[in-house]
């Protein structure tokens, strides 16, 4: 029995206080409904292909982000990837590039990594059963660690390492961190923009449950990103420059300001009480931005086709690419170019 077959049966017990709801989940529509002909359509607008969907399509888009999250957090915290059994359904199925388990130091940050691979894990195993039939198999996914990796690409970007320089996100506590904020944040904004996509209001509590627990695993990262950087500062503005490169892809705002009105995304550190341009004087003093929030206190929403940009690491309109060597699988699965 592999590790990652042992946790998943512990998961089983962890998460039998879910069965009803799942029952519930897959009877509410039943098999017909989450076929094309019995979900109600929407036009995607402004997300990827503007293309009509349905509630599965959406759930699919985002058991593709589950599939990444959940075998980056195995391989950090077990050295494993999730089993095969997972991992099935239409479309091409295909392997996961790379991926080791992190040799941690902080007894802390080891015991979130855990708690987060399960989370993950249960989330994949949560959307399969809700989808059944219906289930789309995991992609490619690229988790490795080379020049030319979705996660060094992303460090280079940022300015992290230098250009045709490897970024291992599984070498250290720090960097582990860093490459889990790459990708943390993006959940939150992209569940919270699919929500109203979904016709079913079983479908859109599940989806407002996801959305939680992923804004707790970030609010997690973020927390031990900048507790951390207190000590060592380049985690704080390392951080923050992963922002600013993923604002640059999504088209979101380039941080001009601090936290204006247009930056869908925001580091973990603050230079003021309101947003406001920097200074020299003002950039000398950082306060925390643990939750990133619009001027209501209300997160931000991504739509598809600029989470697609993230992920596939390109600001254009592109099908595959980044952690999604040869795109997703579904029918969202191709972004417009960012604004």
């Amino acid at each position: 029995m592999t590790q990652s077959t042992h946790l998943i049966d512990v998961l089983d017990a962890r998460v039998e206080r879910r069965n009803d709801r799942r029952e519930f989940f897959k009877n509410a529509l039943g098999a017909a409904a989450m076929t094309a002909a019995g979900a109600t359509a929407l036009s995607l607008s402004s997300a990827a292909a503007a293309q009509s969907v349905t509630d599965a399509d959406v759930l699919n888009f985002a058991l593709n982000l589950e599939y990444l999250e959940a075998q980056f957090y195995s391989y950090a915290a077990y050295g494993t990837g999730l089993d095969n059994a997972l991992l099935t359904g239409s479309g091409t199925q295909g392997a996961v590039r790379g991926g080791r388990k992190v040799a941690f130091t902080d007894p802390i940050v080891e015991q979130y990594a855990r708690e987060i691979a399960q989370d993950e894990i249960a989330h994949v195993r949560f959307l399969r059963t809700a989808l059944g039939s219906s289930t789309v198999s995991q992609p490619v996914i690229d988790v490795s660690v080379s020049p030319t990796s979705a996660f060094s690409v992303a460090a280079q970007a940022a300015g992290l390492v230098p250009a045709g320089t490897a970024f291992d996100p599984y070498g250290s506590d720090e960097a582990f961190l860093l490459g889990a904020f790459i990708f943390e944040d993006v959940g939150v904004t992209a569940y919270k923009g699919a929500a109203p996509l979904l016709t079913n209001k079983t479908f859109l509590d599940a989806a407002a449950g996801l959305l939680a627990v992923e804004a707790y695993h970030a609010a997690i990262v973020r927390t031990t990103l900048y507790g951390k950087g207190i000590d060592v500062p380049s985690l704080r503005t390392s951080a923050d420059a992963i922002s600013r490169a993923r604002d640059s892809l999504d088209g979101g705002g380039a941080n001009t300001t601090i936290f204006g009105a247009n930056d869908i995304d925001q580091g973990i550190s603050s230079y003021s009480a309101t947003p406001i341009n920097l200074s020299a004087t003002q950039a000398a003093v950082t306060v925390s931005n643990i939750v990133p929030l619009d001027a209501d206190g209300v997160a931000y929403s991504r739509s598809v086709s600029q989470v697609l940009n993230i992920v596939y690491l390109n600001s254009g309109a592109v099908a595959a690419g980044g952690f999604f060597p040869a795109g997703m699988n579904g029918n969202i699965k191709t972004s417009t170019a960012a604004a």
